[in-house]
């Protein structure tokens, strides 16, 4: 190894920009690798984990038991967290690379897309992002109003993340009550006046992307009516060869659900759950806000796992108060780093970032902000251990850091007056958070604010 890098004199420096499920991995794959590792990873907030935290719904817990996995992770020797460190602002890429060997950014999509129709600004109109992070706690969002003192909500889009928002809108308050829910949202959502939400798919039911049990916990609400006209199942010879695909259990056991559904008869609860398919916002109306979103139903057309859907010129309208769009998340660039618009993603072939096509030495992307945001939390872990296997094979080319050590890191933001928020302190945010939470039978009551985290430390 020509530069030593990896060594116990000199081990290989790597920064992790981003602290989500594929940075967490990235990290774990690059302390258990064959050579020595010294992995720090940057969080523009104070509080790590990424989506697990401020995108995974407060009614799934389970899922976020994930976190015990990075926790251990970050009880490494060769481990140090920098919180409340903004990459492109606190630090440039250009600065990074003088005290570190390679970067992988892990940062995600952050942004939503958008619909591409008139009206798609009016008030009343948002995305699923911003809501997700706002009933999560997300400080970036603790102060965004959503007004749901209209009775109809619609939902564009059928992932999981469109599931979610559905879920959180139809569940009755003291469903959400012992969950970690953010105490302004429980509070505007008990006085939400929501009792219809229309969820809207562009294509048909077999190739919905939401995943079986979230379709299923619709038939479970206590206080809401999940409804499907039974016509969207009467589907064409193409969406059939799909669903009898062996390598497709999910869509079937997704008809299954939706079957069920279909079938069953409203109990008269308080609300109601509507599923459409076949149909895409063209325009939303209203005066000062939205008032009504206009559709136009649409075929399908296309081989058997290559259907697109297609407008028919037929238009219908639905009044509503309020819309969430969830069909497709871009990620932000960074400053100093190749971005593809198009794709809404760090340049990058296999994870070596590149420029005009030239990989550009020493820069790694992981997850959502490498590969577009498909699949779940557990889809990154094999995700970053192949990016991490080409940084290490690069290793013998790689140019060394000026400065490896990571107390000149720490200097650095000392300088620069940054008060960098360490594993040890987020572990004390977190306990607080604890605390507060069991006065109220919650999991945890989050701090939504930056300075309120902050002021946590500055009392131990």
């Amino acid at each position: 190894m020509g530069n030593a890098l990896g060594t116990s004199d000199r081990p290989l420096r790597v920064a992790i920009v981003g602290s989500g499920p594929s940075g967490f991995y990235a990290a774990e794959s690059l302390l258990t690798a064959a050579i020595k590792v010294k992995v720090d990873m940057f969080d523009r907030l104070p509080t790590p984990f990424g989506l697990v935290r401020y995108g995974v719904a407060p009614d799934h817990p389970k899922i976020k038991n994930v976190v015990k996995v990075y926790e251990k992770i970050a009880a490494h020797e060769s481990f140090s967290f920098f919180g409340n460190v903004s990459v492109g602002q606190d630090i440039s890429v250009g600065d990074l690379k003088k005290f570190y060997d390679a970067v992988i950014f892990a940062c995600g999509a952050g942004t939503d897309k958008p619909l591409g129709v008139p009206g798609e600004h009016l008030p009343g109109s948002h995305t699923a992002t911003e809501f997700v992070a706002w009933y999560n706690g997300h400080p970036d969002y603790r102060d965004r109003k959503f007004d749901l003192s209209g009775k109809v909500a619609v939902v564009i889009g059928q992932g999981n993340v469109s599931m979610d928002v559905s879920r959180i809108l139809c569940k009755s308050v003291d469903e959400l009550r012992n969950t970690d829910i953010a105490k302004h949202a429980l509070k505007a959502l008990a006085e939400s006046k929501i009792k219809e939400v229309h969820l809207i798919g562009r294509r048909g039911p077999v190739q919905a992307a939401f995943t079986p049990p979230e379709i299923k916990e619709f038939v479970e609400l206590k206080e809401c009516d999940p409804i499907l006209d039974p016509q969207y199942l009467n589907i064409n010879p193409e969406s059939q060869a799909e669903l009898a695909d062996p390598n497709s259990t999910i869509r079937a056991r997704n008809w299954e659900i939706l079957k069920e559904i279909a079938a069953c008869s409203p109990a008269n609860n308080p609300k109601r759950f509507v599923i459409h398919f076949l149909k895409s916002p063209v325009v939303l109306l209203g005066e000062k806000k939205l008032e009504k979103v206009v559709l136009e139903k649409n075929e399908l057309t296309g081989p058997a796992g290559k259907q697109t859907a297609r407008g028919t010129g037929i238009k219908e309208e639905l009044a509503c108060g309020i819309l969430f769009r969830s069909v497709g998340y871009r990620g932000v660039p960074i400053p100093g780093v190749p971005f593809h618009e198009q794709k809404g993603i760090i340049a990058n072939l296999d994870g070596r970032v590149v420029d005009n096509e030239k990989v550009v030495p020493g820069l790694y992307a992981v997850g959502w902000i490498k590969r577009g945001p498909s699949g779940v939390i557990g889809t990154n872990k094999a995700d970053s251990a192949a990016t991490v296997e080409r940084l290490l094979a690069d290793v013998p080319n790689l140019e060394a850091c000026q400065h490896p050590d990571t107390q000149a890191v720490s200097d650095f933001f000392k300088t620069k007056k940054v008060r960098v928020v360490s594993f040890n302190d987020w572990q004390k945010i977190d306990a607080a958070e604890i605390e507060r939470g069991k006065a109220l039978g919650k999991p945890r009551e989050k701090f939504i604010r930056v300075e309120e985290m902050l002021g946590v430390l500055e009392e131990n």
